[in-house]
């Protein structure tokens, strides 16, 4: 393996277990799949259960396929998908810089991914093996593209910018348990 291969491999391989450990985190860390769902609605979203799961879904799934170099640029796209949400909800206002909660952290991962995508997964992938892979132009396109399709139809569905998402309560996890 030569040095380009294994920078692609390492790349890939980082990606995948931020995702995963990410996805991972919205579903069984801190305040479980319940408080990342109030978190989601807080910041307007609609459905934030939902919102939830499928932030989980998501970053796992692309966490796996990426790990595997399996549908690499379809797997680069989710990671930027969910960078430009968490990018425009979450971090924009609070400017560049991550230590201020700011998109520094979401921006390069956006942009790792679409970097990745247009280089390919590299010979030690699935893609490979099964002679799909998707590179160049191609692949960087079909990542950004599909990313701000997805993105764009997603915050038209369920982005409610000024608390319009109360319309949903979600469920009282105190009241849940105290039950």
């Amino acid at each position: 393996m030569n040095g380009s291969e294994a920078a692609l491999l390492l790349l890939r391989v980082v990606i995948a277990i931020i995702m995963i450990a990410h996805g991972v985190n919205h579903w069984i860390g801190g305040g479980k799949i319940e408080g990342t769902a109030r978190w989601f609605s807080g910041l307007g979203l609609r459905h934030g259960r939902l919102q939830a799961w499928m932030s989980v879904v998501t970053e796992i799934g692309a966490g796996v396929l990426l790990a595997l170099g399996l549908l690499t640029s379809l797997a680069c796209a989710a990671v930027v998908s969910v960078m430009l949400v968490a990018g425009i909800l979450a971090h924009r206002p609070n400017g560049f810089f991550v230590f201020k909660d700011g998109y520094e952290y979401v921006l390069l991962l956006a942009a790792a991914s679409v970097s990745l995508a247009a280089l390919g997964p590299g010979k030690i992938s699935l893609d490979r093996a099964a002679d799909i892979e998707v590179t160049g132009w191609a692949g960087g396109g079909v990542a950004l593209g599909v990313a701000v399709v997805a993105t764009a139809g997603m915050l038209a569905t369920f982005w409610r910018p000024g608390g319009d998402s109360a319309a949903e309560p979600e469920p009282d996890v105190k009241a849940e348990e105290s039950v």
